[in-house]
């Protein structure tokens, strides 16, 4: 089966410290992942290594088939998207939200050539799979945190991406925000050209059914990886959160609480 992404005993170093510590991480074609840790974890040092803003100490790194160190990066994050909310400060909030959602066909801030006719019909697609059409020609500074979160998707979605990177989305938004966030989300992933999601988080219940892979990262290393089901049992969670916890499950997804 066609690999996406392996990372074969990546470690990292800043000084003294190590922040990653010989991850091993491989996913495959028509595997969508979460990954989940904690704050300071070392979530956002691995989602840098993976798009080649970090280069690792030790260790290899190869990416939709192209290995770091006998390619030209530049050109294969063009088929990397990165959806992180501290994009949303970056972007002009008088833009209209089509021309966010075009700007990502060019990682650019702001839009600076005309689109053209295919250009606004992807944008349309995107943003009608989103559930957002009626976000067209608003600005985007009157659009709410859910609504800009989508045009964030929908941005990384429009240079058609073979690999999606999440960056906990769903941050800053309410329970039906986020709910409303996340049928979209499993939406898009279930449809036959979608890119293979990576999707950051550390809240369990965000982990969708169509994420059928999970990795959880605790300071700085892999504490375990597998199928979702098996990997979010209470045994499991419980020693990777040094807590004890129950899991119950509803609708495929795990919701978390203290014992």
């Amino acid at each position: 089966m066609e690999t996406v992404l392996q990372l074969e005993g990546v470690t990292w170093r800043r000084g003294e410290q190590e922040l990653l510590k010989n991850i091993n991480w491989t996913i495959r074609k028509n595997e969508h992942w979460a990954l989940l840790g904690l704050n300071g974890s070392g979530k956002t040092t691995l989602l840098n290594m993976i798009t080649g803003y970090l280069w690792p100490t030790k260790g290899s790194i190869t990416v939709l088939g192209e290995r770091f160190g006998e390619i030209d990066l530049r050109e294969l994050r063009q088929s990397i998207g990165w959806v992180s909310s501290s994009l949303q400060e970056k972007l002009y909030g008088t833009d209209k939200a089509q021309s966010v959602v075009i700007s990502g066909k060019h990682a650019t801030i702001g839009l600076y050539e005309k689109p053209t006719d295919d250009d606004l019909g992807r944008a349309e697609a995107i943003m009608r799979a989103l559930g957002c059409p009626h976000l067209w020609d608003r600005e985007y500074r009157t659009c709410s945190q859910g609504e800009k979160q989508k045009l964030l998707i929908g941005r990384g979605l429009m240079a058609n991406p073979k690999l999606l990177i999440l960056d906990e989305p769903c941050n800053g938004l309410d329970l039906f925000s986020r709910e409303r966030l996340l049928d979209s989300i499993q939406e898009l992933a279930r449809q036959a050209d979608a890119p293979t999601f990576i999707y950051v988080t550390h809240h369990t219940e965000e982990i969708l059914p169509v994420f059928t892979h999970t990795l959880l990262l605790r300071r700085g290393e892999v504490f375990r990886s597998g199928k979702t089901e098996e990997t979010l049992s209470e045994q499991t969670l419980s020693s990777f959160f040094e807590n004890p916890v129950k899991v119950s499950w509803e609708e495929r997804r795990a919701y978390v609480r203290l014992a």
